[in-house]
């Protein structure tokens, strides 16, 4: 068993589980998460509960404490120092008429001017010459410049919102690694296949779809494909669909035409009846001589 906890540096943004040690924290503290840049100041939305060790939740990093008053002001400071910086690169970017859109900016307070960072994260259709508008954030912000161009899932993660499903996206909640989603996929589950109706904030297939891909590709391995004739308890038919979240298939019945839903287990029998009506007939053994050579 091990102690864990939840926080989040933005309100409904992505959770970050930390190892509690031996503090007491309790929903709405504001508590010190350990960074490559130092510790941050994060919500605790999840207070620190007992969970299973096979969990995946061993290792993680260890909460430094409560924040205190100089901490929640040096926040406060550098959340108005990102909306500054975010209001000046858009700015500048419309002046320069540059293809960019800005998603999101981390600021780095590293003490004096021009010891600080400003990371500007920002989205775009190709490639862009931002060479001059560096110097220009530079000489603004008066701090060293960062610019980071990411793809559209990256974006949706940073900015969150809500999904199609009316819970906030996956992407900036809980998903850390974006996998591979196909139209295949969707086929796979009866989705449409106009992307346009099963895409995401990001305008990328919905993650979701990779979720139950494996729970329909296990399904359709074990019962019968549309089109083929099968048994069931009320006569010969033939498979229509396939209802998976039901686990059944609808079946229209030969003789009376009725359509019809039946349990997996109606339709497929065990693999020894199955055997016993149609046995399988054994390959034949080819033996090998080897050739002798002259």
């Amino acid at each position: 068993m091990a102690r864990v906890m939840a926080v989040s540096f933005e309100r409904y943004g992505r959770l970050y589980y930390l190892d509690p040690g031996d503090g007491t924290y309790s929903v709405g503290d504001k508590v010190l998460v350990p960074t490559d840049s130092g510790s941050e100041v994060a919500e605790c939305v999840w207070s620190p509960e007992w969970v299973d060790d096979d969990q995946g939740f061993a290792d993680l990093p260890v909460c430094a404490g409560k924040a205190g008053q100089a901490e929640l002001d040096r926040d406060a400071v550098n959340r108005r120092r990102r909306a500054e910086a975010k209001l000046v690169a858009k700015k500048l970017i419309k002046k320069n008429e540059l293809p960019m859109k800005v998603v999101a900016v981390d600021y780095l307070d590293a003490g004096e001017d021009f010891d600080q960072l400003v990371v500007i994260y920002f989205s775009a259709p190709h490639r862009v010459d931002f060479r001059a508008l560096v110097g220009e954030l530079a000489r603004s912000l008066r701090a060293r410049i960062d610019l980071r161009q990411i793809g559209s899932r990256e974006a949706a993660q940073l900015t969150g919102g809500l999904g199609n499903c009316g819970r906030d996206l996956c992407c900036a909640t809980f998903l850390k690694d974006f996998e591979p989603v196909s139209l295949r996929m969707a086929k796979l589950q009866d989705l449409p296949p106009n992307p346009l109706k099963i895409s995401g904030a990001c305008g990328r297939l919905l993650c979701c779809i990779k979720y139950e891909h494996p729970l329909y590709a296990d399904f359709v391995r074990q019962v019968p494909a549309v089109g083929q004739r099968v048994t069931t308890d009320e006569g010969e038919g033939t498979v229509l669909a396939h209802q998976v979240p039901a686990d059944s298939v609808v079946v229209r019945m030969s003789g009376s035409g009725a359509v019809t839903s039946c349990s997996r287990a109606s339709v497929c029998g065990s693999r020894h009846s199955y055997e016993s009506r149609a046995p399988i007939a054994e390959e034949p053994v080819i033996k090998l001589r080897r050739r002798r050579r002259n």
